[in-house]
């Protein structure tokens, strides 16, 4: 049914990569939303009224904040879909994670006001009154929670939307608070114990969860997060499918939203490559990437001597020695400068962020091991912090 109405209502819903189409499919979960939660609302909010109900009510507010979210969300998809201009030359992409923030404080407020209402129906009980209709409408709104769970995760996945996946995780925990009141309200008519304040400190704690969760997840990508390993492999191994690249290093990946991502690396070429065929070649990886996978990349190109037997046997060596140490490290830039009673090794070292050292422990080690090839070498370290990077051999073609 879903795929129906995306087909009838998103012009050319199968190019995601669109950022246009990316928001279409925005506004219409945030509509739905909207729609299906002020529905909600208007039925428990009456039943909670009529039936005495802090539980349910608490529910109803919960649904409430749902359809405030849902137009914040609404909001930040179409001011996510703002063309760059002077002032934000990445683009407005990021709004979208601004709304879910703002979302999720809503959320975790409503949440301190609910567990405030509950607390008091404690102290102050109050047997709700109970009606078959109470039942139905619990049972009916678990339903609609349902459907809107699987709605917002099946959107989510298909834009790679975090605010969308967010909201369909706190939809699943609705299902859970309301499933928790219609327990509430069969079991206080059974028994005559009032349930309904507990349960509305329940439903209280799920809002308040959900929001903490959606603020550590919303926060995460406008700090900056590292880049997924998949997408650091692809593009490893595309640049390196390419005639005179060697090696690359220090690469930096940037995203102003799902669809805006920026890259810098270094690409290594021999030395004794003309400079004029080095330059075509990195600005036909640069186009490339651009048209192929739609990644502005820019690449600093480091010429590599290759035609230099001694130099190159001492690189194997160190690398050798390096991954002695650990295999987490690995060094690039690598170059000797050639000396009548010693010689300097200068070179990078690649480090993961978890590494157990220091960067002083880590080059008084690294020096130590270099001398012990020959007393003569001395080591001109520079630590070189990366999330993650793959083995090279594994992309050569």
């Amino acid at each position: 049914m879903t795929n129906i109405i995306i087909k009838k209502l998103i012009t050319n819903y199968e190019n995601i990569g669109n950022s246009r189409v990316r928001e279409n499919y925005g506004k219409f979960a945030s509509i739905m939303g909207i729609i299906s939660n002020l529905l909600l609302f208007i039925i428990k909010i009456i039943v909670g009224l009529l039936f005495n109900s802090i539980s349910i009510t608490a529910d109803a507010v919960n649904n409430l904040s749902d359809s405030g979210s849902s137009l914040v969300t609404l909001l930040g998809f179409k001011l996510s879909g703002k063309p760059a201009d002077a002032d934000h030359p990445f683009g407005h992409q990021r709004m979208e994670y601004i709304s879910g923030l703002v979302v999720s404080f809503i959320i975790l407020f409503l949440g301190l006001q609910l567990i405030q209402s509950s607390f008091e129906k404690i102290l102050y009980p109050e047997l709700p009154q109970f009606s078959m209709i109470t039942v139905v409408v619990l049972i009916i709104a678990i339903l609609i929670k349902l459907w809107q769970c699987l709605f917002y995760r099946k959107i989510g996945k298909t834009i790679n939307s975090l605010t969308l996946l967010a909201t369909s995780i706190d939809s699943r925990n609705d299902i859970i608070a309301t499933s928790a009141v219609l327990v509430a309200t069969i079991v206080t008519y059974l028994t005559g114990f009032d349930l309904d304040g507990y349960m509305g400190v329940v439903v209280a704690i799920f809002i308040i969860i959900s929001g903490i969760n959606l603020v550590r997840e919303t926060i995460s990508p406008l700090l900056g997060t590292a880049p997924p390993k998949e997408l650091v492999d692809q593009i490893y191994k595309k640049i390196l499918s390419y005639e005179h690249i060697i090696g690359l290093h220090d690469l930096m990946i940037h995203t102003y939203g799902e669809t805006k991502t920026y890259a810098s690396v270094h690409c290594e070429v021999p030395a004794e490559l003309n400079c004029l065929i080095s330059h075509s070649v990195i600005d036909k990886i640069e186009r490339d990437f651009l048209k192929d996978l739609d990644i502005h990349l820019i690449i600093h190109l480091d010429p590599v001597i290759t035609n230099d037997e001694k130099t190159n046997e001492l690189k194997e060596k160190t690398k050798q020695t390096i991954a002695s140490i650990s295999p987490d490290l690995h060094i690039h830039d690598f170059r000797v400068v050639w000396g009548f009673d010693h010689s300097k090794l200068i070179f990078d070292v690649g480090v993961p962020f978890d590494v157990e050292w220091s960067d002083e422990e880590l080059t008084i080690m690294i020096s130590n091991e270099i001398y012990k090839i020959n007393p003569t070498y001395h080591a001109v370290i520079t630590i070189d912090y990366n999330h993650y990077v793959p083995n090279e051999d594994e992309f050569c073609v």
